[in-house]
């Protein structure tokens, strides 16, 4: 088993010592097949600048806020529901991330193997869902940044801008990501602690510490929507692990992405929480960044302008690879390269820019909704994938029934994986509490909203004990999984 304690597989691919990789091209060359062992790259520690730097953004800060401006929670009431929201999903973001280094392949595919290759499809739509939401929420922040510094630019120009950018970022792929956020950890990191400070300095409102206060459905929501920051990661953070060695320890990645994440991450939420108690009444975070740090504010726009074109590009290249996926589902025998890349980043980047002029003036409750009905469907979906790589397969998979037509020993629809995906769903509706969906027992609970706790409490040991028959005795699959040679299917 290779959990957080554990380690890879004893298998001849784990055990012979991988060849020394060339120097990785500037532009990534792959898009969704697996990464050969002689080009793997990368330290681990690479992934604690990767995730604290990409949490430096503006929306985190934008859902830090929240607590206090949407859930009317007091400063010290909102800090505690952001720290335990951080480190109790920072653990399934991280535990997603420690898959990437064993298998080599992107999240979306490895789903394959608890799903099937068609059932899949119904996660990975989700997915590229999600990161078209979540580039489309982004560049309207792009934008009223740009529009911050330079009114002369308006909003729309603005994002448009930041679109364009982020889509540079991804064409070029994981290297220039990497090296972006090795920036950003200190560029961004120091110029967010700095504002916070000039905001204190500067003097904070007498009710500071007083305005707002505690109940239990709005502490808990804060504590759903910080958690949810961390869980929207799961479906793609590994995809920037893979390209590691092998040999790279599971904890190590654990650890590197769990602390990196949390830790960039909170400081944004507290951030947000700040803002929004010393500029209550700022049009939205950003601009109320702006005006309480003073002369530092125009500093503050510029930072947050580099961070969100930064950090979207991980949404349009998560996008990208899911979109990818959906297609090579359809044509197994077509391995997509960097033009592929380029031509549906380009698809993907129109969509997004109709959808986000469209929510610029309404933004802020149009994220709170997309936020609810994310955590409903991402909940069973990381359960049943933990579960199956760490107490199921053990991370033993072969790779090349990852790419065929039928599935190979996954089949086309496992029908295991997705009953427990839908039961997930089901048994949280009961206790959902959205603008969109109000469950039953939301009323008896003090409108709580405790649905991702229960479709976590379900839908694992759920699954757990369906699929465990599958592989309790030793089976030929595993054994031919680990004899086989990692193959991808031929470029077109």
């Amino acid at each position: 088993m290779s959990g957080p304690g554990g380690s890879a597989p004893d298998t001849p691919a784990a055990a012979e010592a991988p060849a020394v990789p060339d120097a990785p091209a500037t532009v990534e060359q792959h898009t969704i097949d697996h990464i050969p062992d002689d080009e793997r790259h990368g330290r681990v520690r690479d992934l604690f600048t990767m995730w604290f730097g990409t949490n430096i953004a503006p929306l985190p800060l934008v859902t830090g806020a929240m607590g206090v401006q949407v859930f009317h929670q007091s400063f010290w009431s909102s800090v505690l529901a952001i720290l335990v929201g951080q480190l109790v999903g920072g653990v399934f973001m991280a535990l997603h991330s420690a898959q990437g280094p064993q298998l080599g392949v992107p999240q979306m595919i490895q789903s394959r193997a608890q799903f099937g290759v068609i059932g899949a499809l119904v996660i990975v739509v989700v997915a590229a869902a999600m990161y078209v939401g979540f580039f489309a929420s982004n560049i309207v922040l792009a934008g009223k940044s740009l529009h911050g510094l330079a009114p002369a630019v308006p909003v729309n120009g603005g994002i448009v801008l930041g679109a364009l950018g982020s889509a540079v970022i991804c064409w070029v792929g994981y290297r220039l990501i990497h090296t972006l956020n090795k920036i950003a950890t200190w560029v961004l990191g120091l110029g967010i602690a700095v504002g916070i400070a000039v905001v204190a300095f500067r003097g904070l409102p007498d009710d500071f510490f007083t305005r707002g206060g505690f109940t239990f459905a709005g502490w808990l929501a804060t504590v759903s929507l910080s958690a949810l920051w961390q869980l929207a990661f799961a479906p793609y953070v590994s995809d920037y692990s893979r390209y590691l060695p092998r040999t790279v320890r599971t904890p190590a990645t654990f650890w590197a992405t769990y602390c990196g994440s949390c830790l960039g991450s909170t400081l944004s939420f507290l951030a947000g929480t700040v803002i929004a108690l010393a500029a209550p009444g700022a049009d939205d975070t950003v601009a109320g960044f702006d005006s309480a740090a003073g002369a530092f504010g125009p500093v503050v726009l510029i930072l947050f302008l580099f961070s969100v074109i930064n950090h979207n590009a991980l949404n349009l290249y998560g996008a990208v690879l899911s979109l990818i996926t959906i297609g090579q589902t359809f044509r197994a025998h077509w391995t997509p390269r960097r033009t592929a890349r380029g031509v549906v980043s380009g698809t993907v980047l129109v969509a997004a820019l109709l959808v986000a002029v469209g929510v610029s003036d309404d933004f802020v409750s149009r994220f709170v909704n997309l936020v609810s009905v994310l955590l409903i469907v991402l909940i069973p979906w990381t359960a049943i994938n933990l579960i199956d790589f760490y107490l199921v397969h053990r991370d033993r998979y072969a790779m090349t029934d990852f790419f065929a037509a039928d599935g190979g020993r996954y089949g086309r629809f496992n029908r295991t994986a997705l009953s427990s995906y839908v039961l997930g769903i089901v048994v949280q509706l009961p206790f959902v509490s959205t603008d969109l969906f109000t469950g039953p027992l939301v009323a008896p609970l003090g409108g709580a909203d405790l649905s991702w706790l229960i479709g976590l409490v379900v839908t694992a040991p759920v699954y757990y004990f369906w699929a465990r028959p599958r592989t309790a005795e030793p089976e030929p699959a595993v054994r031919v999984a680990q004899e086989e040679p990692v193959r991808t299917a031929p470029t077109a």
